[in-house]
């Protein structure tokens, strides 16, 4: 896999296309990677494209500040204490170290920028998780091999 990020020329990439022209699923919702970085210290980008309602996991980041960008629909976000709706346009930054979980919680297709900066283990984190499928499931010692913290289950969506 060659990461066109790793060079100096302009890296474009279509509306729609993962950076790899690859295919992942996380059961409710598809992910494309965006920008890769040549390594652990640069920034993930991915596209979170959902189909139904859900999200991941309660869960933190021991080096990653997550940040989101909401591209269409709707979508709810809990960041430590404070719970936030986030529409077309709307972001939201995630530091590190602060619990937090979040969820499509649209009747309409859902479409969200996530961002992970440095990115560390992100991208084998979504690597191996979408083999199966489904969100990331509730196993702490995965969360733990990618740097992060399991603490509790999704957003419950109505």
């Amino acid at each position: 896999m060659s990461n066109p990020f790793s060079g100096n020329s302009p890296a474009y990439l279509a509306a729609g296309e993962d950076l790899f022209g690859e295919q992942r699923s996380l059961g409710v919702s598809q992910i494309a990677f965006k920008v890769v970085p040549s390594d652990s210290n640069g920034l993930f980008v991915l596209e979170n494209i959902f189909h139904a309602k859900g999200g991941p996991a309660r869960h933190l980041h021991h080096e990653q500040d997550e940040w989101f960008y909401a591209l269409e629909g709707e979508f709810l976000i809990e960041v430590g204490d404070e719970r936030r709706q986030l529409h077309a346009g709307d972001s939201l930054l995630a530091r590190r170290g602060v619990p937090h979980v979040w969820a499509n919680t649209g009747e309409t297709r859902g479409r969200i920028l996530i961002t992970f900066m440095p990115a560390g283990n992100m991208e084998a984190f979504f690597r191996e998780v979408t083999k199966a499928n489904a969100m990331p499931p509730m196993d702490p010692a995965l969360w733990r091999a990618h740097g992060m913290e399991l603490l509790g289950p999704p957003l419950a969506i109505g």
